[in-house]
């Protein structure tokens, strides 16, 4: 049922009334989110831009499941980037050092290899996944939209009973 409802959130989300600038800003700020850990500073701030920005919020609560189910897989690759940049990158250490010293700063979890190398990576592929991601939404829009609707395997999911018990169950709040 989970990924059931995060398939149909996702063709809910592209045929939104928001602009393709929203909808790729919320999912590439999602990804950031579920790439970075959660309790640091870096991630209160990002919260704070994603509540201040105009970005699709559906959107940015579904990239942060994926790319958080999927961060998992990369720890190692994140703790290596991390490690280079604190450990192999002699010029970086007098900077470490002052953040460590810092009153506020060791919030931000930098001393972590796979917290650095995670926020290090997030901001590496925030372009590119809203590019990417801009893109997608046009091409959808103007090319699968409405086909999409007809295909069977979409009647099937937003017709199953799971998600329709779920959309009455979302809506009694309404």
């Amino acid at each position: 049922m989970f990924w059931l409802q995060l398939i149909k959130n996702f063709i809910q989300i592209l045929r939104s009334g928001q602009t393709p600038a929203q909808i790729a800003g919320g999912f590439a700020l999602g990804a950031m989110v579920g790439l970075m850990p959660i309790v640091t500073l870096q991630g209160l701030l990002l919260w704070l831009i994603i509540f201040i920005l105009n970005v699709n919020l559906t959107a940015v609560f579904l990239s942060a499941t994926i790319f958080t189910l999927v961060a998992y897989l990369f720890d190692p690759a994140f703790h290596a980037l991390g490690y280079f940049f604190l450990v192999d990158v002699q010029s970086l250490h007098g900077l470490w050092t002052s953040l460590y010293n810092a009153p506020i700063a060791p919030l931000t979890r930098f001393n972590n290899t796979v917290a650095l190398g995670s926020f290090i990576s997030s901001f590496i592929l925030f372009l590119p996944i809203y590019l990417g991601m801009k893109r997608f939404v046009v091409a959808y829009r103007i090319h699968v939209g409405a086909s999409v609707e007809k295909w069977k395997i979409y009647q099937i999911i937003s017709k199953s009973a799971p998600v329709r018990w779920y959309d009455k169950i979302r809506n009694l709040g309404s």
